[in-house]
């Protein structure tokens, strides 16, 4: 039953950012007589594009597919945070769903009754700290993967000797003065090579430290495509949509070429950095990862702004271990001293399974890492919930569209079913199967994942029981998917 004070819907989206706000979008538009809601924690819309103030912020994935494929966008193909929320916001103004979403409210626990088909979340108003209780039939996890709160630091020694700040991109400081300073950013991924470019032209100087190199591509921040769409005044609507195919065919291409001829890729991806620093820059040591190309993901440098910093004598990379902080700074492994008044450690994020919420099924704790994920979206003993996990290797965007496409499809047969329950289970051929980790560390080996891959989910080696992070293949095999293969239990 439905205590006083506590208000039901339909539908509990879980967080406000690119996922939250286009699967409200896709509820109104596809299943418009569901009842729904969506409670973020933050202040306001946006996800990683409030969260992260940073200068510079900006995307690392082209809006023709990051941008969602209802709403054309018609900025340059790399945007700000800034350009994004206004684009976001856009959505929201258009589709009136700001009714929709309650900001600063915190979810701490969420349980499931199947005596009563619903799910109960425990909700503190982080501005007022009331207490507030919502149900739900369905469950829709739109929070992201990482903890925005704070980002991932390793332990180094010396840290408490460094009389100089350290700050993580991800919580940065509003009084932060980096001018006329010397700066060390430690990291080598998409915000190292977004940060150091926005601070180069203040600082004294920067060194970027890394363990180990990074692939990176550098181009133009336009679209040759776009621009002559434009000057025919094509519509909006038309130049979105074939620049997202033209887009989404050339990253196909390349993707395949990782694996098909990832040396050839490589000696690509290391003449295009040689460009742009000369050729007797040494490409070996700073910018040739032992990886193979789409190993981890490809760092794009929009008009090769962290190089031209590099060529002017700016930014200078540094290849090295850290051995330990001293007061002034930082000695590498090699025995390099380097003095800086503020060290930035860009080290990445710290995995969140599911918003750190506490879950429980009919009053037992439930460890995600003990189910078996159905379609990289779906666990196996957890009903009526779905977790928006985007792709690696192309837009986080196409994958929240292709999961809320699933998912108003499978509220809709639900409802032709007569059924209020649906959890993934194993069927009795699936019962052999190997159970693997989340990912496959051949295929797509980041070091989040490394560090935290044990808190997520299992999965099998049939395309059912994975999350191929294959946007090619899924966009035809996710529509398709029949929804009484047996994978999913009605009742």
């Amino acid at each position: 039953m439905t205590g006083e004070g506590t208000e039901h819907v339909d539908v509990l989206i879980v967080g406000a950012g690119i996922s939250g706000v286009g699967a409200a979008y896709h509820l109104t538009d596809q299943c418009p007589e569901k009842r729904f809601v969506v409670l973020e924690a933050l202040e306001s819309f946006g996800g990683t594009w409030l969260t992260h103030r940073y200068p510079g912020i900006r995307s690392d994935s082209d809006l023709y597919t990051f941008g969602y494929r209802f709403k054309p966008w018609v900025g340059p193909p790399i945007a700000t945070a800034e350009e994004i929320r206004t684009y976001m916001g856009e959505v929201i103004e258009e589709n009136d769903l700001a009714r929709h979403i309650r900001y600063q409210h915190r979810i701490d626990r969420a349980t499931w009754s199947s005596a009563d088909d619903r799910w109960t979340l425990e909700v503190t108003r982080t501005d007022t700290g009331e207490q507030l209780t919502f149900t739900c039939g369905f469950l829709w996890m739109c929070q992201g993967y990482y903890r925005h709160a704070q980002g991932y630091t390793p332990e180094w020694p010396g840290t408490d000797a460094y009389t100089g700040r350290i700050v993580h991109p991800q919580t940065w400081p509003d009084d932060l003065d980096h001018v006329g300073k010397k700066v060390i950013v430690i990291g080598s991924g998409a915000t190292a090579a977004t940060l150091v470019p926005a601070i180069a032209d203040d600082c004294e100087h920067v060194w970027l430290l890394q363990r180990s190199p990074t692939y990176f591509w550098a181009d133009r921040n336009a679209n040759e495509l776009v621009d002559q769409l434009r000057e025919l005044e094509v519509p909006d609507e038309w130049i979105h949509e074939i620049a997202r195919r033209k887009v989404l065919r050339d990253q196909g291409a390349i993707t395949q070429l990782s694996f098909d001829e990832p040396e050839f890729l490589r000696e690509q991806l290391l003449e295009g950095v040689r460009n742009h620093l000369g050729p007797d820059y040494d490409i070996d040591t700073h910018f040739s990862p032992k990886y193979r190309p789409w190993q981890q993901r490809i760092a794009f440098v929009p008009n090769g702004d962290l190089f031209a910093g590099i060529r002017e004598g700016k930014v200078t990379m540094v290849t090295d271990e850290i051995e330990t902080f001293t007061e002034t700074g930082i000695r590498t492994r090699s025995g390099e001293e380097l003095t800086a008044d503020i060290v930035i450690t860009a080290t990445g994020f710290e995995l969140s399974v599911l918003g750190d919420i506490e879950f429980t099924i009919d009053d037992e704790p439930l460890d995600f890492a003990d189910t078996v994920t159905y379609r990289g979206m779906m666990f196996t003993g957890v009903p009526n919930m779905v977790w928006v996990f985007g792709y690696f290797r192309a837009s986080w965007t196409l994958r929240a569209d292709l999961i809320a496409d699933f998912v108003c499809r499978l509220l809709r047969h639900m409802d032709a079913k007569g059924v209020t329950r649906v959890v993934p289970a194993l069927r009795p051929e699936d019962a052999d199967m190997p159970l693997l980790p989340w990912v496959d560390e051949e295929n797509f080996n980041p070091n989040y994942l490394m560090r935290s891959g044990h808190l997520l989910p299992k999965r099998g080696p049939k395309p059912e029981w994975q999350h191929t992070q294959d946007y090619w293949a899924e966009k035809d095999a996710l529509p398709a998917a029949d929804l009484d293969d047996g994978c999913l239990v009605y009742d």
